[in-house]
């Protein structure tokens, strides 16, 4: 089996788990919509929900598993897998008591990290915010676990259990909703609860799957294993370079909240939207490419690595590109789909749809930057992305700032896209220095020809969106239809111009899939 289609096998599980995860997201964004709208307890849960859930991207999911797997990776490769699993337990016990009393921090401490986040809020909703907090704190705790116990199922070839664990937190908000929320007198409280039994059922579902291959919580190991030191060392400046996206959105609610109210919640509904795409495809390739990476990288493969990554950033293109254009055109239909009913009305779909008209002209530059921070990563160079990213937060303040008082709320989106593409930007340049030569003029006309589709499928699409998409009477029925017509028009229109213009994505996709299949 080829390391390409390992990859691309891997991505395709995370991907597979990640987009049955996002529609059941969507689900429930939808009810959260329908239930409380766009306003007072919607602004104060997803205010509140944004730092515990910027905790787990800056200390789990992203930056642990970032700084835990290229070393876990070259202890298996180099000491054997029962050190490796000695490395592994120490990090469990040793981040349960970390994760623990920064829980119990968070929720002591809650109304001032609360007046720093969302500093426009009325006393009301501030209170009320605060409460939220001090309920969702302790999930840091259990999704940090889940996190780690990921990462060491991720490197030992085992992706599907750990990408399906988010849909455990989906079904557990939305049964909040309908079983919790209505039995109290503050319904949105229901919410906050939710997350919190997603995330004990999260860390549930992962550990079966850890003893079936052989890792054993029981065994005695030391408390501060010497890889964790590694670890230790790694993880600080992880957190901010791989986390960039993450804070500037963090930035976009605290300024956010200074404008008009509902605008809180229309960058969050429009964020979720990017999320799809950029969860499905470029967090899924990310989380598949990075054991591949690091193990290279542990082997001093250099020339196999540069292959990997030139692959993997070739493909991630491929599927963003063409999914940023259709939601661009497609941006309010879907909006209106997904979220207009209840409270959610037809002004609150059109400020939400203008919000994602500027995320999505950064989607490419989110995807991308996953890719790069990856192999950053796997060579355990933290240093880089720390300095790049350091520059983009800076960016996509002052842009913000600047762009908030004439675009509203769109102007934050418009900031937070700006400074990635920023970011990518500085980040390729650096790992062409640092690695020589990884094959642009082949990224380049790989990204040409995906350019070329993708444009040709907007007009077909856009054009289709005259005919089939209705301008009134807007039944959920007719919006399914239409949108998913348009959807399905400009797969085929892209499927089809990237076969006849040979687009070496498509080629390597096919070729790899027939491989896999020609190997069972």
């Amino acid at each position: 089996m080829s390391e390409n289609y390992r990859v691309l096998k891997a991505a395709g599980v995370v991907g597979s788990a990640t987009l049955l995860s996002r529609i059941l997201g969507f689900i429930r964004d939808a009810v959260i919509a329908w239930y409380f709208g766009a306003g007072f307890s919607s602004d104060a849960f997803i205010a509140a929900f944004r730092i515990p859930n910027l905790l787990r991207r800056l200390f789990a999911e992203g930056s642990l598993s970032s700084a835990f797997i290229p070393v876990f990776s070259e202890y298996v490769v180099k000491q054997g897998q029962t050190d490796a699993f000695k490395l592994a337990r120490s990090a469990l016990k040793f981040l349960s008591v970390f994760l623990a009393i920064v829980a119990i921090i968070g929720v002591l401490l809650a109304p001032w990290i609360v007046r720093i986040i969302a500093p426009g809020f009325g006393e009301g909703k501030l209170a009320l915010t605060v409460t939220l907090t001090r309920i969702m704190f302790p999930y840091i705790l259990f999704i940090g676990l889940v996190a780690l116990c990921m990462g060491i199922l991720n490197v030992l070839g085992h992706f599907a259990a750990p990408a399906l664990a988010p849909v455990l937190l989906n079904l557990s908000i939305i049964g909040s909703i309908f079983i919790i929320s209505p039995k109290l007198a503050t319904p949105v409280l229901g919410l906050a609860l939710g997350v919190l039994i997603g995330g004990v059922l999260q860390l549930l579902v992962q550990l079966p799957f850890l003893v079936r291959m052989g890792f054993r919580f029981w065994e005695k190991t030391k408390f501060v294993h010497p890889g964790l030191k590694r670890i230790g060392v790694l993880l600080p400046p992880i957190i901010l370079g791989g986390a960039v996206y993450q804070i500037n959105i963090l930035f976009g609610t605290l300024l956010g909240s200074l404008l008009s109210e509902g605008s809180v919640t229309y960058l969050y509904f429009a964020d979720r939207l990017v999320q799809f795409p950029l969860g499905i495809f470029a967090i899924a390739a990310a989380t598949a490419v990075l054991p591949r990476l690091s193990h290279q990288a542990a082997t001093n493969d250099i020339n196999g690595l540069k292959q990997t990554f030139s692959h993997s950033i070739k493909f991630v293109f491929f599927i963003t590109i063409p999914a940023m254009v259709g939601l661009i055109i497609l941006r309010e239909p879907i909006v209106a789909l997904l979220f207009q009913r209840g409270e959610f009305d037809a002004t609150a779909t059109r400020l939400t749809a203008e919000g994602l008209l500027y995320y999505c002209i950064g989607l490419w530059a989110f995807s991308a930057v996953r890719i790069v921070t990856a192999t950053f990563f796997a060579l355990q160079d933290t240093r880089t992305p720390v300095q790049t990213a350091a520059v983009s937060i800076l960016a996509n303040v002052l842009l913000g700032i600047i762009l908030m008082k004439p675009l509203d709320h769109g102007g934050l989106a418009l900031a937070t896209s700006l400074a990635s593409i920023l970011n990518l930007g500085l980040l390729v340049r650096a790992l062409s220095r640092k690695l020589g030569s990884l094959g642009w003029r082949s990224i380049a006309y790989s990204i040409c020809k995906t350019s070329i589709c993708s444009l040709i499928m907007g007009l077909g699409v856009w054009g289709s969106t005259l005919f089939i998409v209705p301008t009134d009477n807007r039944t959920l029925l007719n919006l399914f239809l239409s949108v998913g017509g348009c959807i399905a028009t400009g797969l085929c229109i892209y499927g089809v111009f990237s076969f006849v213009i040979k687009s070496p994505e498509l080629d390597s996709v096919m070729a790899e899939v027939k491989k896999g299949i020609g190997k069972k």
